[in-house]
């Protein structure tokens, strides 16, 4: 397990996967799987619970996309019960009852945290804040504004569920990519990025992605966060004032690159981009 691996070489990041494509895989084993990624790290583990945009896992593993949306709620319902409780009696519709068994290892983290990760889905969006659970918003493709209705049915829902506001916590998931210049960014990430999301497209059915879309995206008005430290700190500066979040996620590229432009990527990100993201919040 990757995160596995990355627990024992750090000491202090958070870890979790980009999604779990919770509706298709065994909450059972999703929760032993973290609650040991969790012993391992000494408490750094983090469920993201997604139903899935990518739907191969269903037919792979013997599901059925018509029960796509109760998959899920009732996958949710019993990882939850599983990091609640250490024996524990359930039944549902997709998987055999439990009767009382004990589930273990249990995590470092009393509960264990699970994040719901949402792709622009306003179900989702309403489990989340019905539910009271922390959310994260993948925001790809297009202008970050469209995703706005979203943020604030999650706080309208948070609100009226009444949950504890001083546990609301809201992220921000974006694509993107940092180099010592705009024009390096780009240079470097375009051709790969089309490479990648145009194979995708294929399966899907999507357009192929143009220079012209990528140019967009890169733009001050798209989504994708990718260029020189100034330029992805404003745009991330911008999606804070726009959506509020507690919480950001930023994924380094689409698509494989160079092993030392990426190390260059985080240690720009690290060194540049987050203190002129905290310094302009903490002023604001």
């Amino acid at each position: 397990m990757v995160l596995a691996a990355i627990a024992a070489r750090t000491k202090r990041i958070r870890l979790t996967s980009a999604v779990t494509v919770l509706s298709s895989d065994d909450p059972v084993r999703v929760f032993q799987q973290y609650a040991t990624l969790d012993l391992l790290s000494n408490g750094r583990a983090e469920v993201m619970a997604g139903r899935g945009s990518f739907t191969e896992s269903f037919p792979f593993f013997g599901f059925d996309l018509k029960d796509y949306n109760t998959l899920y709620a009732e996958n949710l319902d019993l990882l939850l019960k599983l990091r609640a409780q250490n024996h524990i009696t359930w039944k549902g519709r997709h998987r055999a009852p439990l009767t009382g068994q004990g589930v273990f290892p249990r995590p470092v983290q009393e509960p264990l945290p699970v994040w719901i990760a949402v792709g622009g889905t306003p179900e989702s969006v309403v489990r989340a804040g019905t539910l009271g659970l922390p959310m994260v918003l993948a925001i790809i493709g297009g202008e970050p504004a469209r995703f706005k209705p979203f943020t604030d049915l999650y706080k309208q829902v948070w609100r009226e569920a009444g949950h504890d506001q001083q546990k609301f916590q809201l992220g921000i998931g974006s694509h993107g990519f940092i180099a010592d210049t705009t024009e390096e960014a780009a240079e470097l990430i375009y051709p790969r990025y089309a490479m990648q999301m145009g194979r995708i497209g294929r399966e899907r059915g999507w357009g192929p992605v143009g220079r012209g879309q990528f140019d967009f995206e890169i733009s001050p008005n798209g989504a994708m966060l990718l260029g020189d430290p100034e330029t992805v700190a404003k745009k991330i500066i911008r999606e804070h004032e726009l959506f509020g979040f507690t919480r950001f996620s930023l994924q380094f590229s689409v698509g494989s690159v160079p092993h030392e432009k990426m190390l260059r990527c985080i240690e720009l990100y690290a060194t540049k981009v987050v203190p002129m993201v905290k310094a302009a919040i903490a002023s604001s």
